[in-house]
């Protein structure tokens, strides 16, 4: 099972930009897009519609704004919208409830606007934390975490210790999250540095790699055993983030235990 989760930075850019060609060759079951900037009147045409992919959107009330979207492989499924406010009005949180397990396309705010965003971000992330701990499915929460966790995990990481995206709060936030039931799906598989899934646009970031790892793929421990592979791909450009992928065995995803859907 490939999930791929890819913050788009404006899909209509993303797809002006070839990405749906690109993705149609890449056997995904499941994409998790974030910043779509769009509303949803806006994607009606064919050209935001894939061949054998339903999808789901959940636009920011703000035009141009935030925004998460789902493409999922035509299958049963339920929509799911579990948190409110800021996750909604701002476009942020969107799921899919399969037989086997709940994936999420996930954005939280980044917080280098200024200390009003930052602490909207402390906000989200509190609420996001407390409800992960009421999780008892299968799940996978993909998307931007605009964090990078660990000091391989962006290239300048001394120099960037005061700045939103690696604050020590963040970083602590998301060690405790991972020390409870929570795994990193690419860290499982990809233990070095050097690997990046945003570049700034200023300088020559993308070409040197001069980048941050802040899209991940969030794993229970009931989905741990059955990650085979993970892989960020850089190239083509489409955006200044790359897509991400995780592939898990779809047989052991298939025997995990069973919720009906409603």
């Amino acid at each position: 099972m490939h999930v791929m989760t890819f913050n788009a930075n404006g899909i209509r850019s993303a797809v002006r930009k070839e990405f749906f060609p690109w993705f149609l060759e890449q056997d995904v079951d499941l994409l998790c897009i974030q910043e779509t900037k769009a509303q949803s009147h806006q994607l009606d045409s064919q050209t935001f519609h894939l061949p054998g992919y339903s999808r789901l959107l959940l636009d920011a009330e703000k035009p141009g704004y935030s925004g998460v979207a789902i493409y999922i492989r035509h299958l049963p499924f339920e929509t799911l919208k579990p948190l409110a406010g800021l996750w909604q009005s701002e476009g942020r949180l969107i799921g899919v409830r399969l037989p086997h397990l709940d994936v999420y396309s996930l954005y939280l705010p980044s917080g280098t606007s200024g200390d009003a965003r930052q602490a909207i971000k402390y906000q989200l992330m509190a609420e996001l934390n407390d409800w992960m701990l009421t999780l008892k499915r299968p799940t996978i929460i993909a998307g931007d975490w605009n964090i990078a966790h660990k000091n391989i995990d962006l290239k300048n990481w001394k120099s960037n210790q005061k700045n939103s995206g690696f604050l020590p709060e963040e970083r602590a936030w998301l060690d405790q999250l991972l020390a409870n039931t929570w795994v990193d799906g690419f860290r499982e598989c990809i233990k070095e540095g050097e690997h990046y899934t945003w570049w700034t646009y200023r300088g020559q970031a993308r070409t040197n790699n001069v980048g941050w790892r802040i899209d991940y793929h969030i794993l229970n421990d009931a989905l741990r055993h059955t990650v085979k592979a993970a892989k960020i791909h850089p190239n083509p450009i489409f955006s200044d983030h790359a897509p991400l992928s995780i592939w898990l065995d779809k047989d052991q995803v298939d025997k995990l235990e069973t919720m009906p859907l409603n």
